[in-house]
């Protein structure tokens, strides 16, 4: 074994030699992979290797793309059979709300490029003759899935590895990895030392077992997945695979017999206090009784299993995160990567996650926006086995539900409180949960004010309340009070503060002290990784405030590239201060009466000030689009400074809002959402941010991608629809005189301009007002216009005043 390597990947299951294979296919033929045992030994090899491409998010699909397009050559390049039969795939709707599912899934494959067709429930028996149609409405197919087989396919990708030059070392068992100075320099193993500076978690469920040698916490929890294999009794061999998620289950053929499995509703977590040092190419005792529930829904579907001989029930364990996504990528010790919790999906994502975690190490930035499966997106709560555990089981027991747009997760709540939640409670807030955090979606006793026949139709109808709409008004009308204590803020400060912030910032952000700058970071491609506002505190202090989902990620991106000679501190202080967010025409009259400072500071300045007995930080900013502050002050302040301001605004009309109605207010105004409008494979030119790129700094990180891109072919158009009750929820196809142009980013009804608003990639040629569009909600084509931006104020005059 080479006891020096470029990069050490430590499992050799399917997704470590994809990750091997890859690499070594970029280029680093100095890559060795360390397996405990034999290749596929430990999930990989009881997979039940359905490969299902069309995924809720572009990156998760074109990921799972690369994967086929990997798969259909593979064999060829290396000599070796992967036992890749691409026999499509069925997806059955036996209810209106599957049926509706199916239509937006069919909207999604459009603007992805997948080839999904909207079936009959006799079309797809057709396909998979051994299914009852009985209460089926429809189906979809999409004839580019299908199934592999994860011994060779695991076997292959090692094969193509090792032509490349890297090392293939199995019963070799990692026993230590060793850090120095802060980063990852060399493996430990039963067979000698390898000195490296990359190593590659790629353990399956024993990553979080790896991840403690260093320190780092890996969210995987093994669940025991279970699926039969029956004999073979005269299925056709070219059957699709087959899902049923009304009814949990799956299908696909197996040599003229088939294998059926699922997802039930009561889980086994396994293996919570350890997994055996010798669980290697091993299996869980078969458990019928749990099984039962899948079988009695399988006998519905395909009623043949009935006298179908079974041959054995797999029980094996598979590594799932707490929100079903994998866990990819860099984590807070440098060199230590992760490519693991592929929930019951390795198979179908291994290809592509390979060729990105490769290129990611390679090149240093990811081939396109993978926040949804960044291995830093779990919170420190994570590291508490009974949280992630909770969080796991809802997973896995909920995966075939019907998620609706606006669906809260229950497991592990509440569990990050305000101090103001217990005046939330009394004022009968309807809470959602964002990154731990409990937070009022809206009031539901304002319900009263609002206006019922606006209730969006369809889905974006469902999880909705006539109290959104009367939460906006008041915020335009008298005033609003916002809870918004789970911003993340993070504090850089030191002598190097103000150059560092300057050199990965495009806007300039070093300005006087108590000016407020909205600003982004970029990549080297000249995307968008960050998007906030900075405020400069001092000579060598500046505070970012950013989006609650997003605080781990900028903190993560900060911390990456602040430089490490001491001179530059870079502190998360969310739990610190508390936020609360005042704004309305009548929001200046409310804070005044309860201070004795001036309130003369202008836009985008901040000051500090005493409102009632609290002291603050008052930042004059808005997401809503009117005169008012977000107000800073020590989290033991927070219940005094809402109390204060409650008691205030008794006489001046201010309601409680929440965050529905804050999306409302910013779309009007064309305010951008990071992770939806903006990623980071767009550019501020591209999504209408140009004005805050000051090229005339000096270098900065991604400014040599924004010379050469300051007229983008594509740009981030404003769409107003003719039906105000249509409303997109993102992913929607749009198309220009019948053809398709672009997706939908976010969108929802603004109460003021009273029009349907949606946010769409197009082609800059179409991106001009009163071009004529049309997107399709739920499998139908609703009219539209591009609007000039922001709907709303569009001089600004309000959040001025």
């Amino acid at each position: 074994m080479r006891e020096r390597a470029r990069a050490v990947v430590i499992g050799g299951g399917v997704g470590g030699c994809s990750v091997a294979y890859w690499l070594a296919h970029l280029g680093w033929d100095d890559v060795v992979l360390c397996e405990r045992a034999d290749l596929t030994s430990g999930s990989t090899f009881h997979s039940a290797g359905l490969v299902g491409q069309l995924r809720g998010s572009l990156s998760l699909t074109r990921m799972m793309m690369a994967s086929v397009d990997l798969y259909r050559s593979l064999g060829e390049e290396v000599g070796l059979e992967t036992g890749w039969r691409e026999v499509g795939s069925l997806r059955l709707a036996s209810s209106e709300e599957r049926m509706q599912e199916l239509d937006r899934q069919a909207g999604w494959a459009k603007t992805f490029g997948l080839p999904l067709d909207l079936i009959s429930a006799e079309e797809a028996q057709g396909l998979f003759p051994p299914m009852s149609i009985d209460g089926v409405l429809g189906a979809a197919y999409l004839p580019t899935d299908g199934y592999i087989d994860p011994s060779q396919l695991t076997m292959a990708l090692a094969e193509g590895a090792r032509r490349r030059g890297a090392e293939i070392a199995t019963q070799t068992r990692v026993t230590g990895l060793g850090v120095e100075r802060g980063r990852i320099v060399g493996v430990e193993t039963d067979k000698g030392s390898i000195e490296t500076e990359v190593v590659v978690n790629a353990g399956g469920m024993f990553a979080a077992e790896l991840g403690r040698l260093v320190g780092v916490n890996v969210p995987v929890i093994p669940m025991a997945h279970e699926y039969l294999i029956t004999r073979p009794h005269g299925v056709p061999l070219d059957v699709p695979t087959m899902r049923d998620p009304s009814l949990l289950v799956y299908f696909r053929g197996e040599s003229g017999g088939l294998v059926m499995g699922g997802y039930e509703r009561h889980p086994a977590p396994w293996g919570l206090d350890g997994i055996p040092p010798d669980f290697n190419g091993k299996l869980l005792a078969e458990d019928w009784n749990r099984f039962e529930e899948l079988m009695t829904n399988a006998l519905v579907r395909v009623p043949e299993l009935g006298d179908a001989e079974v041959i054995r029930l797999v029980n094996g364990p598979e590594a799932f995160t707490p929100d079903g996504e994998f866990i990819l990528g860099p984590t807070e010790l440098p060199g230590f990567w992760v490519a693991s919790g592929f929930c019951a999906h390795g198979l179908a994502g291994a290809g592509g996650m390979g060729k990105l975690v490769a290129e990611w190490i390679v090149d240093g930035l990811p081939g396109f926006d993978v926040w949804e499966m960044d291995s830093r997106r779990f919170g420190a709560h994570y590291a508490s086995r009974d949280y992630t555990l909770a969080r796991t089981l809802e997973t896995y027991s909920t995966y075939y539900d019907v998620k609706y747009p606006g669906h809260e997760r229950e497991a592990g709540r509440p569990l990050c409180l305000s101090p103001v939640y217990p005046r939330l409670v009394e004022l009968g807030a309807a809470f959602g949960e964002k990154s731990g955090w409990e937070r009022a979606n809206w009031f539901e006793p304002n319900a009263a004010a609002g206006d019922e026949a606006l209730r969006p139709r369809g889905w974006a109808g469902r999880l909705w309340s006539p109290a959104i709409g009367a939460e906006h008004r008041a915020c335009r009308e008298s005033a609003a009070l916002f809870d918004e204590t789970s911003f993340a803020k993070i504090d850089v400060s030191g002598e190097g503060a103000a150059t560092f912030l300057e050199r990965v910032c495009d806007n300039r952000v070093a300005r006087e002290v108590g000016q407020i700058t909205y600003a982004s970071m970029l990549n080297a491609r000249g995307g968008i990784e960050c998007d906030f506002t900075v405020t400069r505190l001092a000579e060598d202090r500046f505070r970012i405030v950013t989006g609650t989902a997003f605080g781990r990620h900028d903190l993560a991106w900060i911390r990456q590239h602040a430089p490490d000679d001491g001179t530059v501190l870079v502190e998360d202080v969310t739990s610190k201060l508390a936020c609360l967010g005042l704004w309305g025409p009548a929001a200046r009259e409310i804070l005044q009466a309860t201070t004795t400072d001036e309130l003369t500071f202008g836009y985008m300045r901040a000051r500090e000030l005493a409102v009632g007995p609290v002291p603050c930080l008052a930042l004059r900013v808005t997401y809503v689009g009117e005169l008012g502050w977000e107000l800073y002050c020590p989290t033991e302040f927070g219940l005094a400074l809402w109390d204060t301001l409650w008691e205030a605004g008794r006489g001046q009309g201010l309601v409680a809002g929440g965050y529905k109605a804050i999306d409302s207010l910013r779309l009007e105004k064309g305010y951008r959402v990071w992770g939806t409008d903006i990623t980071p494979d767009d550019t501020p030119y591209e999504a209408g941010l140009g004005f805050a790129v000051k090229l005339d700094k000096g270098d900065f990180m991604g400014r040599e991608a924004l010379l050469e891109a300051q007229e983008p072919e594509r740009r981030l158009a404003c769409l107003v629809l003719s039906d105000p009750r249509s409303v997109a929820l993102g992913s929607e196809p749009v198309r220009v005189d019948g053809d398709l142009v672009g997706r939908v980013t976010s969108g929802g009804y603004g109460y003021t301009v009273e029009r349907s608003i949606a946010y769409a990639y197009v082609p800059a040629g179409y991106a001009q007002p009163e071009q004529k569009v049309e997107v399709e909600i739920f499998g139908e084509w609703v009219g539209g216009e591009v609007a000039p931006e922001p709907l709303f104020d569009p001089a600004g005059e309000r959040l001025r005043g």
